[in-house]
C-alpha cells in the first residue's frame, strides 16, 4: 500500500458527491489535493475540481493509470458502460470503491477482473459539508487493509461505518433519503415560528441549528433518544402539550413508514 501521503486518489465520474467526498479527504489533510485525478466527458463538474487543486481528464483509463483507489460515482445506469471501459486497465494493485446506487458487489465483480479489491459504499448529500453519514461493505477480495483505508479516509466526510451490504438498502431509507425527511421538518418547524410571527429568515435559521444541536446531543451524549426528550419535557409544559400535538398527527408511525418506503424502494431498484 502507498504511503499516505503519497496515496493517489481517482474520481470517475465528477459529480456532487464525487466533489464532496473529495473536498473532504482535501481539507482533512488525507489526500493532496495534486494527488487527485478525475475524469468526467465534459468540462461541466471538473471545475469544482480544478478549484480545489486536484487535476482533471476526459479519459477513464487514464484515472486507472495514475490512482491506486478509484471512486466509481457515475450513475448507477452509466456504471456498465464504464465499468467496460476501464476494465482493461484494472489490476490486483487498485482498490475499487463504487458509489453507484443500487449496483451490488456481485454485479461490479462479475464485470471487473477476477481477483479486483472491490468495495461498496453509500454517502448521503451532506459529506458535501463533511457531515454525511456513509456505510461500506467490501467484496470478497477486499480485506482488512482496504477497509480501513477507506474508513479514514471517508471519516474526513462524517460518520463513516462499515456494515453487511444487506444493510445498504436501509441506510438509503434512514439516512439518504431520511435527509430529505429531516429538511420537511425543519420547513414545517420554521414555518409554525412564522405563523406566529417571527421572521422567515430567521426562523429558518434557528430550525437549523435546533435540529444541529439535537443531533449533536444524541451523537456526543450516547443516550437514546427518547431518553433526550423526556429531559426536555416538564410536566404540563410546553413540551408536553406540543408532543401531544404531534402524537396526535401520528408523526413516529408516518416517519417509520417512510423509512420503510424508501428502503423497499432501493432494493426494488437494486433488481433491476
Amino acid at each position: 500500500m502507498e504511503a499516505r501521503e503519497e496515496l493517489r486518489v481517482g474520481f470517475v465520474g465528477a459529480g456532487r458527491m464525487a466533489q464532496g467526498l473529495a473536498q473532504g479527504v482535501v481539507r482533512a489533510g488525507k489526500v493532496k489535493a495534486a494527488n487527485i485525478l478525475a475524469s468526467a466527458p465534459s468540462d461541466r463538474n471538473l471545475g469544482a475540481f480544478q478549484d480545489l487543486g486536484c487535476r482533471t481528464t476526459h479519459c477513464n483509463s487514464e484515472v486507472l493509470q495514475h490512482c491506486t483507489l478509484v471512486f466509481l460515482t457515475t450513475k448507477p445506469h452509466l456504471l456498465p458502460e464504464v465499468l467496460q471501459q476501464i476494465a482493461p486497465a484494472v489490476t490486483r494493485d487498485h482498490i475499487i470503491v463504487s458509489v453507484a446506487a443500487g449496483v451490488t458487489l456481485q454485479t461490479l465483480q462479475q464485470l471487473l477482473p477476477a481477483g479486483t479489491k472491490v468495495l461498496r459504499v453509500v454517502p448521503n448529500l451532506p459529506c458535501v459539508v463533511q457531515e454525511g453519514a456513509v456505510v461500506f461493505a467490501r467484496g470478497s477480495c477486499a480485506g482488512e487493509q482496504e477497509a480501513t483505508l477507506l474508513k479514514s479516509l471517508l471519516s474526513a466526510c462524517g460518520l463513516c461505518e462499515e456494515t453487511p451490504e444487506s444493510y445498504m438498502d436501509i441506510h438509503t431509507g434512514l439516512s439518504g433519503s431520511g435527509v430529505a425527511y429531516v429538511y420537511l421538518f425543519a420547513e414545517a418547524l420554521a414555518e409554525g415560528a412564522v405563523k406566529m410571527g417571527m421572521p422567515s429568515a430567521l426562523a429558518n435559521k434557528i430550525a437549523a441549528q435546533t435540529l444541529l444541536g439535537a443531533a449533536k446531543m444524541i451523537l456526543e451524549t450516547g443516550e437514546h433518544p427518547a431518553k433526550l426528550r423526556n429531559d426536555v419535557c416538564t410536566p404540563g409544559g410546553t413540551t408536553i402539550h406540543a408532543l401531544h400535538e404531534l402524537e396526535k398527527g401520528a408523526l413516529r408511525a408516518t416517519i417509520m413508514n417512510a423509512v420503510e418506503a424508501a428502503t423497499t424502494r432501493a432494493h426494488e431498484l437494486g433488481e433491476r
